[in-house]
């Protein structure tokens, strides 16, 4: 009688990576209020200390699902980066695509994510580490076509909200996946013009 070979060992990445994936699909076939790390556990066929050891607690699991599409979205939009021209309309398109197909990508399950840490303190610090993080990655990239005039603090959160705005239009069917770019498109393009005015303008004051 022929035996079943041994399962190997699932390496501590390789265990995280697979409980993300299973609450990934729990949350788009069950919805967020299924998702405990006990039945995180069971579908993942492993104990809840295990679970318990990865995400410490439910808010734990919720706010990595959030980091782990925040990673996902920066990698899409660094390789399509890589791709285009250094010049400012290729750079803004490729930010405003980029933005939205992965937030598609991920279809409702980002907003319940979003939803379910609603009033913990995760849901603040992963807020504030992603606009960072996203804000100072767009000044970097078109730093070069304001003269020298660096994109303030408050025009990039404003490109940041026009973005979140418009990717929950697009996942409600408010407005097409085409018509969300091609604004956010015209946000960034505005952001940067507007930049440069404000350099052109000091440098007529002085």
């Amino acid at each position: 009688m022929a035996t079943e070979p041994a399962r190997r060992r699932l390496s501590r990445e390789e265990r995280h990576a697979q409980l993300i994936d299973v609450a990934w699909r729990i949350i788009r076939e069950e919805g967020t209020a299924a998702l405990t790390l006990g039945h995180l556990a069971q579908q993942a066929g492993v104990t809840k200390p295990v679970v318990y050891d990865h995400f410490t607690n439910r808010s734990g699991l919720f706010a990595m699902l959030y980091k782990e599409f925040d990673r996902r979205q920066t990698a899409l939009m660094d390789d399509n980066i890589c791709r285009a021209a250094p010049t400012l309309e290729p750079r803004a398109a490729v930010v405003a695509a980029s933005y939205i197909e992965c937030v598609l990508q991920q279809g409702r399950e980002v907003p319940s994510v979003m939803a379910a840490l609603t009033g913990t303190p995760e849901l603040a610090q992963i807020r504030q580490e992603y606009a960072a993080g996203f804000t100072e990655k767009c000044r970097a990239l078109f730093a070069p076509f304001c003269d020298g005039q660096p994109l303030r603090d408050a025009a990039l959160r404003g490109m940041l909200g026009a973005a979140e705005g418009l990717s929950d239009a697009v996942v409600n069917g408010v407005v097409s996946e085409q018509q969300a770019k091609d604004e956010l498109f015209q946000v960034i393009i505005a952001m940067v013009q507007r930049c440069c005015t404000l350099a052109e303008g000091g440098e007529r004051d002085e």
